[in-house]
C-alpha cells in the first residue's frame, strides 16, 4: 500500500510526524482528503480538526487553527499557529 510522509507543527513546535495512509483537513474553501498520489496542492488551513490515518491503522487527531497545508510528491506538511494533539 502507498503511503504519506506527514509531518504536523504549530508556531513552536513539532505536534505530530510519522507515515499515514490518509489525511483530511479542513480549509478555507472546505474539507479536503489527501491519499498517496495526490496532486500537489497548497491551501490555506481553517480552524478545525486535522485528521491523520496511520500507516498502522492508528487515528491521530489535531486540532489547528491557521497556517497551510502543503501536498507534494507524497509529503504533507501542515504548518499551523496553534495546533494541539486531541
Amino acid at each position: 500500500m502507498a503511503s504519506l510522509n506527514v509531518s504536523v507543527v504549530s508556531a513552536d513546535r513539532e505536534v505530530w510526524t510519522g507515515v499515514a495512509s490518509q489525511v483530511v483537513a479542513r480549509t478555507v474553501e472546505g474539507e479536503i482528503g489527501i491519499l498517496s498520489g495526490h496532486e500537489p496542492f497548497l491551501a490555506l488551513l481553517a480552524q478545525g480538526e486535522v485528521r491523520v490515518t496511520a500507516a498502522d491503522g492508528a487515528k491521530v487527531t489535531v486540532d489547528a487553527e491557521g497556517g497551510f497545508l502543503s501536498v507534494d510528491h507524497d509529503n504533507v506538511t501542515i504548518v499551523a499557529g496553534k495546533a494541539v494533539l486531541v
